[in-house]
């Protein structure tokens, strides 16, 4: 019963207003927000390591994204088939992964079952196993994901892009690290890496459900026993390197991919919410954005295209993407720039700010459609340096923009001077 209840458990959390967010401490210092919800016994767990694959060296690429992967591939006294046994037996849900800025970690488990669970994660993360079968087996999925990925123009140009933007930086590698740097892994270093990004110092906590605050303090104490309190220091912040101009990489095909931006925005910035209302309507990726409208709807040059901010821990892109066939190429780039130029000098319009703020407030209450989401939004605010209060003021920051801010920050924010652009196709009628 328990496992068929976990297994399509959803949990529907009434969208409303406000988002009742309980700040918790533990006993030993632990930060966690809270957001209860007794409806159903169940609940979920989120917490973000801080640091995540940019803590790899050079020579170590992947190494990161390799550990938090092996933690669900046995702990303890339990080889990779019997942690999936226990985990089942449980009906609990545990996951691992890593980005360039973070580890994550899931955990959705059974009321009655919490300590259990909590027992099994926390061995998860303090007596990882690394088997060399485990090893073995991920190492080869990685290798064949990376092998992919080197015959995907959009991820050539993406890579392409990060190198340009942040040279020698972290950034300016793959999280998941290359075909020679992976192949090369050593358990000890999967141990270290282990040690370098799982620590107190740097963990930010959400949960939701049915738990009280006290209870969740316990718990976390009890997940945090073993786990060292100091983990490697993060690397500084990445200055963005590229300047304006073109780099084409060669690929076989009809069309062509193009990634294209400048430097960014912090994501701290006092005006980094509009500067994200001013790119929903410049390159959002959906229908009616500036972007699509004048490369698709008028001109039919691409199924798609989108702008978006990439504001890392450690530094910031304003980047889009977009594809088209190889004769194209030329003319989208002019209009790219164009599109750049034009909103940079004359902004954007009444009606334009209008209609997002409508949708960017309405969209926004469905992101907390069940305690899975909450707890992963708890986290991800606080990550990335959110008041509690925000998640009950956003809308009403939206809204309160006027088109005179907008504009001035769309000044700023856009450079059609600096734009640099990777090709990646056989682009016509470029050097």
């Amino acid at each position: 019963m328990k496992r068929l209840l976990a297994l399509f458990l959803i949990v529907a959390f009434p969208l409303r207003a406000e988002v009742d967010i309980t700040p918790v401490t533990t006993e030993t210092g632990l930060n966690a927000w809270l957001v209860e919800e007794r409806s159903i016994p169940f609940v979920a767990l989120e917490l973000i390591f801080a640091g995540g694959a940019a803590l790899d060296s050079d020579e170590t690429a992947g190494a990161v994204s390799l550990m938090a992967a092996l933690l669900s591939e046995g702990a303890g006294d339990l080889d990779a088939q019997a942690f999936a046994t226990r985990s089942e037996e449980l009906a609990a849900r545990l996951s691992f992964s890593a980005n360039r800025d973070s580890v994550s970690v899931s955990a959705r488990f059974l009321t009655e079952d919490a300590e259990e669970v909590i027992d099994l994660l926390r061995l998860a993360l303090t007596e990882p196993r690394f088997d060399d079968s485990a090893i073995a087996r991920l190492r080869g999925q990685t290798l064949a994901a990376l092998r992919r990925e080197a015959l995907e123009p959009n991820s050539i140009a993406s890579r392409s892009f990060a190198r340009a933007a942040y040279g020698a930086h972290p950034y300016g590698r793959a999280a998941n690290g290359t075909p020679e740097t992976v192949e090369a892994l050593q358990r000890e270093d999967l141990i270290a890496a282990h040690g370098a990004a799982i620590a107190r110092d740097r963990v930010f906590i959400g949960a939701a459900g049915d738990i009280s605050a006290d209870d969740l303090a316990a718990l976390l104490d009890r997940l945090f026993e073993g786990i060292p309190e100091e983990g490697q220091p993060i690397p500084e912040r990445a200055a963005f390197l590229a300047g304006p101009g073109l780099e084409i990489l060669p690929f076989d095909g009809p069309q062509s991919v193009i990634a294209f931006g400048h430097r960014g925005i912090p994501r701290d910035a006092p005006d980094f919410l509009t500067a994200f209302v001013v790119n929903e309507i410049f390159g959002g990726g959906r229908f009616g954005t500036r972007l699509m409208r004048s490369l698709r709807e008028e001109r039919g040059l691409t199924y798609g295209v989108g702008a978006f901010l990439s504001s890392g821990a450690l530094g910031e892109t304003y980047q889009g993407r977009v594809s088209t066939d190889n004769a194209n190429v030329e003319l989208v780039i002019e209009l790219l720039r164009e599109e750049w130029a034009q909103i940079a000098r004359e902004g954007v319009t009444d009606e334009e700010l209008s209609r997002i703020q409508t949708y960017l407030t309405g969209a926004y209450p469905l992101r907390f459609d069940g305690n899975a989401s909450i707890a992963a939004i708890m986290a991800s605010m606080q990550f990335q340096g959110f008041d509690e209060d925000y998640v009950n003021i956003r809308n009403d920051l939206i809204d309160a923009l006027t088109l005179e801010e907008v504009n001035e920050v769309a000044a700023r924010l856009f450079d059609p001077e600096a734009l640099f652009f990777v090709v990646v196709g056989q682009p016509v009628g470029l050097n």
